[in-house]
């Protein structure tokens, strides 16, 4: 395993080979009880600095670039959820983490589910900011719509086009940020775009696995429904959810601050160690 400053933030920058392939990763640092942040599909461990800058005072936030993503490795295969929480599960034993809390963002969320599913007490907690718990119907019709082939376009067309379009559709989006999720969507290789392949893990047989708190974070406009937040609570009573306001599934990118402050105040009222 490799780590090395990061000079323009002062986070330390890693790699660490797990499962044969390299996951690059950026951390707070600060010996402080970790957070594992998982992001979603075309982006990377770096489109979590907003939120990471909020929780880094009292947490050793680690953003790891998923598979096929970043500065990461990306295989020929090998992209499933499965294969995506067996990097988490490594980047764990790799770095020593003892009892660590997950949060993951769509992709990243289910990734997350998987994980804590596995590993019980182990972890502290897990959060899930809506993440990608959709119906098998909803998979299919992800799977069979364009989404690939408009990353594939979009890998031919330069950064700053990229982000000039970023800026009129999320004008509300800091231009640091914008930047960001415009670098990590040209970093994302095409075969990751096989964890689309149905079927996903049964989400609600995750979260009755999993036996430490767990939140669970929606958008008003986003994927999880209020309904489905309510159903996973008759599942496992170790859940809770909470709802922000006039954001869609972006809540990282649209609503870093109110995302990170709502993951502070859940950890918080955590009792024990």
């Amino acid at each position: 395993m490799n780590e090395r400053t990061s000079p323009a933030s002062q986070w330390i920058s890693g790699d660490s080979e797990i499962n044969a392939i390299n996951i690059h990763f950026l951390r707070t640092g600060h010996h402080r009880s970790a957070v594992i942040a998982l992001h979603g599909l075309m982006g990377n461990g770096a489109c979590w600095t907003p939120v990471a800058r909020a929780l880094e005072h009292e947490y050793d936030v680690v953003m790891p670039d998923a598979r096929g993503h970043g500065l990461s490795s990306a295989p020929a295969e090998g992209y499933l959820y499965d294969d995506h929480a067996n990097d988490v599960l490594g980047l764990i034993e790799a770095l020593e983490l003892s009892r660590p809390v997950l949060l993951g963002h769509s992709m990243g969320g289910m990734t997350a589910a998987v994980v804590a599913s596995r590993l019980g007490a182990s972890l502290r907690a897990v959060v899930l900011a809506d993440p990608t718990f959709i119906s098998p119907e909803w998979q299919r019709e992800v799977y069979e719509s364009d989404v690939a082939e408009q990353h594939r376009q979009a890998l031919g067309t330069g950064k700053s086009e990229l982000v000039a379009q970023a800026q009129l559709r999320h004008p509300h989006r800091s231009v640091e940020l914008i930047n960001l999720i415009a670098e990590a969507r040209l970093q994302t290789q095409m075969q990751a775009f096989e964890v689309l392949t149905p079927p996903n893990p049964d989400f609600r047989e995750l979260i009755r696995d999993i036996c430490v708190p767990i939140l669970l974070v929606l958008g008003s406009k986003g994927v999880v429904s209020p309904e489905t937040a309510q159903g996973l609570q008759a599942i496992n009573p170790l859940l809770s959810y909470t709802l922000i306001p006039d954001v869609g599934h972006g809540l990282p990118y649209d609503a870093p601050e109110q995302l990170a402050a709502v993951v502070n105040a859940f950890l918080r009222s955590l009792t024990g160690p």
